[in-house]
């Protein structure tokens, strides 16, 4: 494997709206990469998100099988190193390692005399799928749709449904020593906690608990006063069992007194395509995947653990972007005549 290829990929910072800079590198330079590793030259479609960023399209004939990952990343930026069995740095799990391992298999199908599969480079999937969302729009369709995303190479079964909401609380300011005078923002925020703590929001057979967790957490009052206001985010990752439950109790939430809500997005819990040969598991995080209906089926696969991504410590194997080559050929040798 050309691991100078992964170097400059990793060495570009494409955290959350920077992406152009990688993009253009990567749509000037993979076209000749691919004809020194004894590839076709692939046709390139680029297209505009609309913040600036942009998706690429890679083809080989008319795709059959398309593969997909996102060139973002969360930051901060963190320069590639790379050790004797793994490599480090930022995006190296999520989702360079993807990335890469997607460009080698497309140049390995490619050398072999192989047409009909085609590489989709998305931006903006870490703040809210937005060149997922772009490409959605587009006219191209195809049957069959490969996301990559850390999942030890297992092929995804499901994976859990996201709903988040933005939360501001009104309160009435007065002396904390007379909090009877007042109504605290920060105690209706506690009585939110408590209210989804004793949800019960049932166990899934296959995804397992709802789960949930408050972020962008603001409430700026001074120590001695009720503070008058408070502003946060809830996102939940919701199962097959819970995903209607959580609606209708952030509804119910949503018309107590002194709270404004507004749900701002989120996908339902789905099932993927799975192959027969691969290893398989039920994943707890979101992707591009639920947004990319110009396609008939969809699956998730590829090199990485979850659990490092979006950490100071991530990295990928060596041995996985390997194998996770080998398992992408061999997903399309499955799928292309079906």
């Amino acid at each position: 494997m050309d691991y100078g290829l992964f170097e400059r990929i990793l060495s570009i910072d494409s955290t959350s709206g920077k992406e152009r800079q990688l993009s253009e590198m990567l749509a000037q330079s993979l076209p000749e990469w691919f004809v020194g590793q004894g590839a076709q030259v692939p046709q390139l479609s680029r297209s505009e998100v609309g913040d600036g960023t942009e998706n690429l399209l890679f083809s080989w004939g008319e795709p059959r099988v398309v593969y997909c990952t996102h060139m973002d990343t969360v930051p901060p930026f963190i320069a590639p190193t790379f050790r004797e069995d793994r490599i480090e740095g930022r995006g190296s799990n999520d989702a360079k390692g993807q990335l890469f391992s997607f460009a080698c298999a497309c140049a390995r199908l490619s050398a072999a005399g192989e047409s009909g599969f085609g590489l989709l480079l998305v931006s903006g999937e870490e703040t809210g799928s937005y060149g997922a969302k772009a490409f959605a729009k587009t006219d191209f369709r195809a049957p069959y749709l490969i996301v990559g995303e850390p999942t030890c190479n297992k092929m995804v079964s499901a994976s859990k449904g996201t709903k988040s909401y933005k939360i501001h609380i009104g309160g009435r300011r007065c002396h904390s020593g007379y909090p009877e005078h007042g109504v605290s923002a920060v105690e209706i925020f506690h009585k939110i906690l408590s209210a989804l703590d004793a949800a019960g929001f049932p166990e899934d057979p296959i995804l397992g608990p709802t789960t949930w967790n408050v972020g962008k957490l603001v409430s700026d009052n001074a120590q001695n006063i009720l503070s008058d206001s408070l502003d946060c985010r809830i996102y939940f990752r919701t199962t097959f069992a819970s995903d209607a439950m959580v609606q209708t109790k952030m509804a119910e939430i949503a018309g107590w007194d002194y709270v404004e809500m507004e749900a701002i997005g989120g996908d339902i819990p789905r099932e993927y395509l799975t192959l027969e040969g691969f290893e398989t598991a039920p994943v707890s995080f979101g992707s591009d995947a639920p947004h990319l209906n110009n396609f008939e089926r969809r699956a998730i696969c590829g090199p990485g653990d979850i659990l490092t991504a979006h950490t100071s410590d991530e990295y990928v194997l060596k041995a996985d972007l390997e194998k996770a080559v080998d398992q992408y050929v061999r997903m399309f040798e499955t799928l292309k005549n079906i």
